[in-house]
Parts: C-alpha cells; sequence; structure tokens
C-alpha cells in the first residue's frame, strides 16, 4: 500500500486518501475507518491525518459528523471553478451562457424595475456605439448581457456571471477574431428585441430570445 514519502505530509496523505475513494474503496455515504488505522496504512500520524482529513473535509469530500465519524460525501474532489474556466473551450463557453442567460432573461421580464430598464436600455446604447475595436465591443456587449442578469434578482446567478465574465471576455474576443466580423444592424437589432421583451414583461419571448441569440453564436463555430 502506497505511504507518504515527502513533505508536506497532510497534502500527501490527503492526496493518497483521495486517490482511495476515487478508486472505489468507499462508498459514497459509507462511513471511513478510524484515524488509528488510516494513520499507519499511510505512514503518518493521528495528527497529520486529521488535518489531511480536514483538507478533504474542505474540499467537499467528507463530512465529519459529531460522534459519528467521518463519512464520504463525494468521490472526488472538483476542480477549482477558474481553473475549470480556464480550460474550457468557445462552445463549453456558449453552452454555459445559455444556461444561465435564457433564465435570467425570462426572470428579467417578470421582475424587472424601472431601475433595471434604464440600465438595459443604457447599455444596449453604450454597446451600439462600440462597434469598431473588438475588446470594447466585447466589454460593451458584456455590460448589456449582465444588466438584463442584475434584473432577473437572482444572486446566484449574477455571482455565477460574474465568475464567468473574464473567460467569457477571452473566449468572445476569441471568437469574433475567428469570424472576423461583428455588430452590425441585425446583430443590434437582435439585442434590441432582447430588451423590448424585458420590457413588455414577456417571459417567454425574452428567455426565446436569449437562447436564439446564443444558439446562433454556437452554431457559427461549427
Amino acid at each position: 500500500m502506497a505511504q507518504v514519502r515527502r513533505a508536506p505530509l497532510a497534502d500527501q496523505a490527503a492526496e493518497l486518501l483521495l486517490e482511495r475513494i476515487r478508486s472505489g474503496e468507499w462508498a459514497l455515504g459509507e462511513k471511513l475507518p478510524g484515524e488509528t488505522t488510516l494513520a499507519p496504512q499511510l505512514g503518518v500520524g493521528r495528527s497529520t491525518m486529521r488535518e489531511a482529513i480536514r483538507q478533504l473535509a474542505g474540499r467537499g469530500v467528507l463530512a465529519s459528523r459529531q460522534g459519528a465519524g467521518v463519512f464520504v460525501t463525494a468521490l472526488d474532489a472538483p476542480e477549482d471553478w477558474d481553473a475549470v474556466l480556464r480550460k474550457a473551450g468557445i462552445v463549453a463557453v456558449i453552452e454555459a451562457r445559455i444556461a444561465i442567460e435564457t433564465e435570467a432573461a425570462a426572470l428579467a421580464a417578470a421582475r424587472r424595475t424601472p431601475a433595471d430598464l434604464r440600465a438595459i436600455r443604457r447599455a444596449l446604447a453604450q454597446r451600439a456605439e462600440h462597434l469598431s475595436d473588438i475588446d470594447s465591443h466585447v466589454d460593451a456587449d458584456t455590460v448589456f448581457h449582465r444588466s438584463i442578469v442584475a434584473a432577473a434578482h437572482n444572486p446566484v446567478l449574477l455571482d455565477l456571471f460574474d465568475s464567468f465574465t473574464p473567460r467569457l471576455r477571452e473566449a468572445m474576443i476569441e471568437m469574433l477574431r475567428i469570424r472576423r466580423h461583428f455588430g452590425g444592424d441585425a446583430d443590434h437589432d437582435v439585442h434590441a428585441e432582447l430588451a423590448g421583451a424585458i420590457a413588455d414583461r414577456d417571459e417567454g419571448a425574452a428567455a426565446a430570445r436569449s437562447r436564439a441569440h446564443l444558439l446562433n453564436l454556437r452554431e457559427s463555430l461549427a
């Protein structure tokens, strides 16, 4: 059985324990053996074993239940969100936008306030003014789409969009450089129609227009 060879011991022990969980040694929801059993198996002391368990608990893999023991709550540690986004391709980014923004558009149509609508219209007008430079156009486009997500008044969707923005910006700039054209009357009309559906409180039309726009982006890469 593999044992820890180098410091930091707790980090090494956590990774070895995670490998055993990934391999299926314990099922989801199953209780782990006690520290006195695991520590010698990994060649570490009990205090190091406790720290390794704390690390995996922090990563969502294990959970300590007072008086009951330590249980498996996930079969792998999720990769850091920023790292996932950095690796994501353009199509994956657009598909994630569809999931987030289609729902946000419907919610915005239902919940938007007069202040939200002013922000959406202001962002739409500013977007139309940035058609000569890819970087500034993408930034203005992002502000427009964020104004719609903000109008949904769902903090989880807005946090997702904001965490997504750096990779979104990178992917959209890359996509527009591939396409070599952007903006134009037809593109502006699509965004104006989306804003109009939200102004009209038409949830179905807002969701449909958001989805159709993003699907068109995805299909243009095929």
